[in-house]
């Protein structure tokens, strides 16, 4: 018996955890995305289910009070990301002990400088939002750079080696801290702080579990030298994280000013929920392909095939789940958040062409930042930042979350769709018609499974029973109008699925 389960472990281990000696590259990059999807999966369910919990039991105000907290800390650890992960990862050798003493140290001196910025910063903060209660909630959360900051730095390597089993096991830790302390505490006290306690400790377990997770032991060191060479790689990371938090998050600054904090807290859930499609696979693509994108840099040829067979399967997962979530909306929301949360539906549908737009590009940033070039993200979301600063504000006086989410989603329909793609095909030297061509069949397919969800709206009273019902239609039209269409032409897809099932199957 005990033979037969160290065979099983064996085997699972085999299959499912990259290892290595694993010389070729597509199992490793295959396999280590299955890490990262199905911790992005169960990290996405738990936190899911604990916000409509806690939807319910603390309303839209506590919501939109926790994300001006949130606000706050994430504009301060965008303005000075660093981008030494990037840095380590993108460079060709595959040991980077000499530089990890050197990275602990600059990211305590950045976790120290932060917690006490958002300290001393917090009543300011909050008053700039007109929420005197964020006040204790901003000092609070000042705790989590220092966190970060503890971190093993050799959780580089996590990234760097594919080994997204053990990144798997670091995220998942400090989610589960995270529901559970949030959970239980609004279990005895439904209050905003159920939120603050759970990110604290989200963010304390993730800490401690690198430790067991790499046995690199850190220590402060500086070295002058290697602190100048990441950092000015670096640079174009960090210009590129401030406007990727502009772009990202600045509509939600401009919400919870101009509006309220229940405003914030529709457009923040809405926002959540019509954006998990894109906020997973934009995750599970910038974190393995950017490390095999960077294997990849000196050969374009493999570059462009690589990178477009995720765009491929990425299209092919993406464009339904956005179809769908667009569609259930109502229902969902009647089901599972109440009615105090319907104002936010509109939002929602709005914001899931925003969701698509960002699944697709998610393929392209990693191969800018492969091949050396994170100037290009960083230059087309400077334009993104300005065009959005110049609609965002009068559309959110005019029109409200609705105005707001039609402003984010417009900028990056247009100019933002073509100057991406212009600059891809530069980059790989390809042409658009193949990228109309890889979105023609995934196209047709959700054009086909919305004709059967929209035939069968609001056929039964109660919206559990619907959504559930829409769902079910949803999956099985897409299941067929997608396999007819890889019987019938040429949609590489099928060849793309069959190489994970022969990976997976090894």
């Amino acid at each position: 018996m005990r033979d037969r389960i160290r065979s099983v472990v064996r085997t699972i281990r085999r299959r499912f955890v990259p290892g290595d000696d694993d010389g070729d590259l597509a199992e490793r990059t295959v396999k280590s995305g299955m890490w990262v999807s199905a911790m992005n999966v169960l990290d996405r369910v738990l936190k899911v289910v604990m916000f409509i919990v806690l939807a319910r039991l603390l309303g839209p105000e506590a919501i939109g009070l926790m994300g001006i907290a949130l606000l706050t800390i994430s504009a301060l650890l965008s303005l000075t990301n660093l981008g030494i992960d990037a840095a380590l990862i993108q460079r060709v050798d595959d040991d980077v002990d000499d530089y990890l003493n050197t990275t602990f140290t600059l990211e305590l001196l950045r976790g120290l400088l932060m917690s006490s910025v958002l300290y001393l910063a917090a009543p300011s903060l909050a008053s700039l939002f007109g929420e005197p209660a964020a006040r204790d909630l901003i000092r609070a959360i000042a705790l989590v750079p220092i966190f970060l900051a503890l971190r093993n730095p050799a959780m580089v390597y996590f990234k760097k080696d594919l080994a997204f089993h053990k990144e798997f096991a670091y995220r998942v830790s400090g989610t589960t801290a995270y529901v559970v302390v949030a959970l239980g505490y609004a279990a005895v006290s439904p209050t905003v702080w159920a939120l603050v306690f759970g990110y604290l400790a989200d963010a304390g377990v993730r800490s401690v579990a690198t430790y067991f997770l790499h046995p690199y032991r850190p220590r402060p060191a500086l070295n002058r030298a290697y602190a100048a060479e990441l950092i000015g790689y670096g640079k174009w990371v960090t210009g590129s994280s401030i406007v990727e938090f502009l772009y990202g998050q600045g509509d939600d600054a401009v919400v919870g000013w101009l509006l309220t904090a229940t405003s914030l807290g529709y457009y923040q859930l809405a926002y959540r929920i019509s954006n998990a499609p894109a906020t997973e696979i934009a995750v599970v693509v910038s974190s393995v392909m950017f490390s095999t994108y960077s294997k990849l840099q000196e050969d374009q040829r493999a570059l462009r095939e690589a990178f477009f067979s995720t765009f491929r399967l990425t299209a092919f997962v993406a464009l339904p789940m956005s179809v769908g979530i667009y569609l259930v909306a109502p229902a969902f929301v009647g089901a599972f958040l109440g009615a105090d949360w319907l104002p936010m539906v509109l939002a929602m549908q709005i914001l899931v062409a925003y969701g698509l737009f960002r699944t697709l590009f998610a393929t392209f940033n990693p191969v800018w930042r492969a091949v050396g070039r994170p100037d290009v993200q960083t230059k087309l979301g400077f334009l993104r930042v300005v065009l959005l600063a110049v609609a965002i504000v009068p559309a959110t006086s005019a029109y409200g979350i609705e105005g707001t989410a039609l402003a984010v989603t417009g900028i990056l329909a247009f100019p933002m769709v073509p100057l991406y793609a212009r600059e891809m095909k530069r980059t790989l030297g390809t042409t658009y018609r193949r990228f109309l061509r890889e979105l023609s069949y995934p196209v047709a397919a959700s054009g086909a499974m919305a004709l059967a969800v929209l035939a069968a709206q609001n056929r039964v009273g109660s919206p559990l029973v619907e959504f559930a019902l829409l769902v079910s239609i949803g999956v099985v039209a897409y299941v067929v109008s997608a396999a007819s269409l890889m019987t019938l032409f040429d949609w590489r897809v099928k060849q793309n699925l069959r190489e994970l099932v022969s990976v997976m199957s090894k």
